[in-house]
């Protein structure tokens, strides 16, 4: 990449967490849809009475990943296993440092032998690009840029549109749209079905903890698609999700959509700073909360902190698995959700009512996340104990929910916590952040995914109860 590299923006900055912290940048934008179609809290409700169709045309990167040499250099960037991946399926891709720690983490799409395509957003997507421009594999990849990146005349298309389809009447909305039965596929399986005439890949999946299929295809389709979706679930009660409720969805499934990039420091990762450019993700990204640390080393996760543990295979040669195998049998956090007591949540909220006294940070709802990389303190008996990384409410569960990862000693059901909420002296001076104080949150810890259809329903993997 030409220009200035990310690692001399480093060397500029010097303190990185002091960099990242104070970043002008907020939390992740979700474009090309209304903030709400009719309101947020009808929207949330429709995922798990009825029916929603979310639009993710817009707010990932795409990167299609074609040549003799894709699976090979996929599987080698990657813990988890390829044995018996084949075309038509899909899997988690969160590539790990030499050093063993989380990359980022996207979803993997094996369209066709030696055809790829990796959607989410961009680190790992970025740490893919790098290989593949080390000369060492036969790869060609095609980056399709998301589209608040994009150029003003190219925001209007993608090379894909991307739906997803979830909710206890997913299913016969589909068959409508279809006008035939719709293919039974196994979680994380593809299909080519059809609807209006257009050829359209359909992925078994579920976001808001509930069933459902995501359905992609050429950008031409776009209109084609959605107005058939829309027109077979207008009996069932098919409601469209705005940018406003997108992010909260994963409250309830229990995915953290944001492990920083652990490549900020390391020699594992040295060339791979002096590739990226300054004004790349990893140079324009920012961290908020309460957890405050002098190393950037502190903020990096482990594929066990993110539940992935029973993902790690150790059957293939892949970057970071000498370091993986070292963690393995180490102590580990474990990914749980923080269901919020309601009356701590009142009183942080009534400060915003008061003149001329100490306001605690605003909940923004129905997602309270105000940085790209969320991290705040986990509290027991004022002893730090674990990072919750994601926050909001959801009206299905009637209570404010953050994602955490905490240590095994309170990791129990049931067990009372406090969520350090806001951050210190007074906040940093990024734009989503006004004076307060900091104040502590009481919690229950409670299973990850929050929704029992997620635990029951999913197949075996990080989101099982079996996991």
């Amino acid at each position: 990449m030409s220009g200035k590299t990310l690692q001399q923006l480093l060397d500029e900055k010097g303190d990185i967490v002091e960099f990242l912290r104070n970043q002008q940048t907020g939390p992740n934008a979700y474009p090309g849809v209304p903030a709400e179609y009719s309101n947020w809290r009808d929207e949330q409700r429709a995922w798990a009475e009825t029916a929603v169709l979310f639009n993710q045309s817009y707010h990932m990167v795409d990167l299609l990943v074609t040549g003799p040499d894709a699976f090979d250099m996929l599987a080698y960037l990657a813990p988890n296993s390829f044995k018996g991946f084949v075309p038509n399926r899909a899997k988690q891709f969160a590539p790990v440092t030499p050093e063993g720690y989380v990359i980022g983490d996207v979803i993997l799409f094996y369209l066709e032998e030696n055809k790829f395509e990796l959607v989410g957003r961009a680190p790992s997507i970025e740490w893919v690009e790098f290989h593949a421009a080390s000369g060492k594999w036969n790869v060609t990849v095609e980056r399709d840029e998301r589209t608040a990146a994009r150029p003003e005349a190219e925001k209007g298309y993608r090379r894909n549109y991307r739906f997803q389809l979830q909710g206890p009447n997913a299913m016969p909305i589909l068959e409508k749209a279809m006008g035939q039965t719709p293919p039974d596929l196994k979680f994380f399986h593809m299909a080519e079905i059809e609807i209006a005439g257009a050829k359209v890949r359909a992925l078994r999946h579920g976001m808001a903890g509930q069933p459902g299929y995501e359905l992609f295809g050429p950008w031409k389709d776009y209109d084609t698609v959605r107005n058939a979706l829309i027109e077979a679930g207008k009996d069932d009660g098919l409601t469209l999700v705005g940018g406003r409720t997108y992010s909260s969805n994963t409250l309830e499934s229990g995915w953290i959509p944001s492990p920083l990039p652990a490549v900020y420091t390391g020699e594992g990762t040295r060339a791979f700073r002096e590739w990226l450019g300054a004004k790349s993700y990893e140079g324009m990204t920012s961290l908020g909360g309460s957890f405050v640390s002098g190393n950037i080393e502190d903020y990096y996760l482990t594929p066990w902190d993110l539940g992935y543990g029973i993902m790690v295979k150790f059957d293939h040669e892949f970057i970071g698995r000498e370091a993986l195998e070292k963690m393995k049998d180490q102590p580990h956090r474990r990914k749980v959700t923080l269901a919020l007591d309601n009356a701590d949540v009142v009183r942080v909220m009534s400060s915003m009512l008061t003149q001329g006294s100490d306001k605690a940070k605003f909940i923004e709802f129905p997602s309270a996340v105000y940085a790209m990389h969320p991290y705040d303190t986990v509290l027991k008996d004022g002893k730090p104990v674990g990072l919750s990384t994601w926050i909001g409410y959801t009206v299905n569960a009637g209570r404010m929910l953050a994602l955490a990862m905490v240590d095994e000693s309170v990791a129990e059901p049931g067990t009372e916590v406090t969520l350090l909420w806001g951050e210190p002296d007074g906040g940093t001076t990024k734009p989503t952040v006004e004076p307060h104080v900091q104040t502590e949150i009481k919690a229950i810890v409670s299973p990850a995914p929050y929704s029992e259809v997620a635990r029951d329903a999913y197949a075996d993997g990080w989101r099982t109860q079996a996991a």
